[in-house]
């Protein structure tokens, strides 16, 4: 059976599989539709809020940033790992204490205001639709290849998926589905990373492999990683080379905005009880390290078999010729997403870094320029399996698992965006006598709005899976983080002092991204160039959403100090969440 046969039929029994899960588990009720009925066990709603968070970014381009920046971008597993206990320990069982079914929601009732709920259901909709963008694109990368289409052409094909299981299921057939997806992404990430490490390392578990000894050479994988980079003029892989401040500044960034994900945290209010909902927190971060742990292995091990393949003698010798160059390239050649210019003529392949401080050694060599001229970090993890040579089985598993990380979170995300126009803002704004049936369909409406919506803007993304995401994580901390911790550990703070808070904090890091990002949203818009000289005070604008909740206390506070607390009545509401009276048996309110 050829590799496209085998893929077809992997991927197409997955969806299969998603689709009819969706059926069976289809919602009849908005509470089956918004939050499962309340009725997930919190070992499954781990397991499904372990893929609703482990998204695109996670499976497909986290260790493609980290293969070729290296130990700078452990940011993206510190940053969200860190947020993820945050919520966990702060939020989660609080949050579910109260008994709503949104964000939104959860604010328009703590600060006793509908302008409250519904600058909610705009930063909701901001961060959301941004981070959905990233999960499309994914997905799009993950058909491009596997399914031999053009990369657009797979964007379509993952929006028909998503539409055909997340509209008829609703929250209910989201969470079984996201329970296969996980055991889809998690098989499909660690099977070739043992592979891989055992072809490198001998070492059964790539966390091991990645501290252990490289097999060929007999110095430690990390070493050899560093001798190779350094040889042909790029930076060492395990040292720090960018600035202190920024990755201290984008690590906390992705930490709250971690904790102020709406298409997480609704997935705290699908379990029985308050209890439930830290049990599925502790099951939840054991699936999530399961592939987090792997990820830099992932990272290292393919850098080094990118190198080695185009220098099989070493670095010092013969490049690979193009007539000879294997067949994982010229596959993801035909993808647009990796190219390589033959820009001297000689039928060879130079991959280096063209630096001054490089420039004599390559002109010995005889080499002119670097002729890896387009590498997608995307691809890397979908093209593991294939550069290291593994089974055509193994191809076809992580076509799927990528497929399956960018969908679950595509899910998720696509309905926190259609409980916060139908519930948050049709049923509590606009017409709050709307029945049970006209909410329900309201919310697979703006289901599908909001899918078309992502498509077209994935169409032509800006960056990277992970890069996008890191944006929509720094909308989420300057605005929803604060406010819902305002919300929960602030008894005073007062309908005024959060609608400013969270209304300074997204204009103020919006500003910064349009300013520094224009082409994120506008093309063509750049109002300042993007580097690092440019920006104020050195701070990129992925780490900007630290400053932005930084921001968002401040005006919060300043407007408390100039206004009336919150009522009494508010205040001891606050107080009955907070106090774990009666916790474990707690169903609602």
């Amino acid at each position: 059976m050829d590799q496209f046969t085998l893929n077809l039929l992997v991927v197409g029994a997955s969806f299969a599989l998603y689709i009819g899960i969706a059926i069976w588990a289809r919602a009849g009720s908005t509470s089956e539709f918004y939050a499962a009925n309340r009725g997930v066990h919190p070992v499954l709603n781990g397991m499904a809020t372990a893929a609703d968070w482990m998204s695109a970014a996670s499976f497909i381009s986290m260790a493609g940033l980290i293969a070729f920046v290296g130990y700078d971008n452990s940011t993206y597993l510190m940053g969200w790992t860190g947020g993820y206990v945050l919520l966990a320990l702060l939020l989660a069982p609080y949050l579910r204490k109260f008994g709503r079914f949104t964000v939104p929601d959860f604010i328009g009732d703590r600060f006793y205001s509908q302008t409250a709920r519904i600058v909610a259901v705009a930063c909701l909709l901001t961060m959301s639709i941004t981070y959905v963008i990233g999960q499309m694109s994914g997905a799009g990368v993950a058909f491009s290849r596997f399914l031999e289409v053009e990369n657009q052409t797979g964007l379509l094909i993952a929006s028909i998926i998503v539409f055909l299981y997340a509209v008829i299921g609703g929250m209910k057939g989201i969470t079984y589905t996201q329970v296969a997806q996980y055991c889809v992404l998690i098989i499909a990430y660690t099977i070739p990373a043992i592979f891989i490490s055992l072809q490198l390392t001998g070492n059964f578990l790539p966390q091991l492999g990645l501290f252990g000894t490289h097999a060929e050479s007999g110095v430690p994988l990390l070493t050899k990683l560093d001798q190779v980079l350094t040889e042909l003029g790029f930076r060492t892989y395990t040292e720090h080379h960018t600035n202190t401040l920024n990755m201290v500044l984008f690590t906390m960034s992705l930490m709250i905005g971690t904790a102020g994900l709406p298409h997480v945290i609704i997935r705290f209010f699908t379990v029985p009880k308050v209890s439930d909902a830290r049990a599925s927190a502790g099951w939840a971060l054991v699936f999530i390290a399961l592939l987090y742990t792997v990820a830099p292995a992932v990272g290292a091990m393919a850098r080094l078999n990118i190198i080695t393949t185009i220098y099989p003698d070493g670095t010092d010798a013969t490049p690979l010729a193009y007539a000879d160059q294997p067949d994982w390239i010229a596959n993801w050649e035909q993808t647009g997403l990796l190219a390589f210019e033959d820009l001297n003529g000689d039928g060879l392949i130079q991959y280096y870094n063209p630096t001054d401080a490089f420039a004599e050694t390559a002109a010995e060599r005889g080499w002119e320029g670097n002729e890896m001229v387009t590498f997608n970090r995307d691809i890397l993890v979908l093209a593991n399996p294939e550069i290291a040579g593994l089974p055509p089985f193994v191809i076809a598993l992580i076509a799927a698992g990528g497929l399956a990380a960018a969908l679950s979170t595509a899910a998720g995300l696509l309905l926190a965006i259609s409980a916060a126009v139908s519930h948050d803002l049709i049923k509590s704004v606009i017409n709050p006598s709307i029945s049970e049936k006209g909410e329900l369909m309201a919310a697979r409406v703006s289901m599908a709005a909001a899918i078309i919506v992502a498509t077209a803007l994935a169409w032509n993304p800006p960056g990277f899976a992970a890069q996008v995401v890191a944006l929509a994580f720094g909308l989420a901390a300057s605005s929803l983080f604060p406010a819902i911790m305002m919300g929960i550990f602030s008894k005073k703070m007062n309908s005024a002092g959060a609608i400013t808070g969270m209304l300074v904090g997204i204009l103020s890091t919006l500003l910064y991204i349009f300013t520094y990002l224009g082409w994120f949203f506008i093309p063509g818009t750049n109002m300042l160039p993007n580097t690092a000289d440019s920006w104020m005070f050195g701070i990129a604008p992925a780490s900007f959403g630290t400053v932005g909740a930084i921001l968002n206390f401040i005006a919060a506070y300043v407007v408390l100090a100039m206004t009336k607390p919150a009522p009494q009545h508010i205040q001891d509401l606050v107080e009955s969440i907070r106090v774990p009276r009666g916790a474990s048996g707690a169903s609602s309110h």
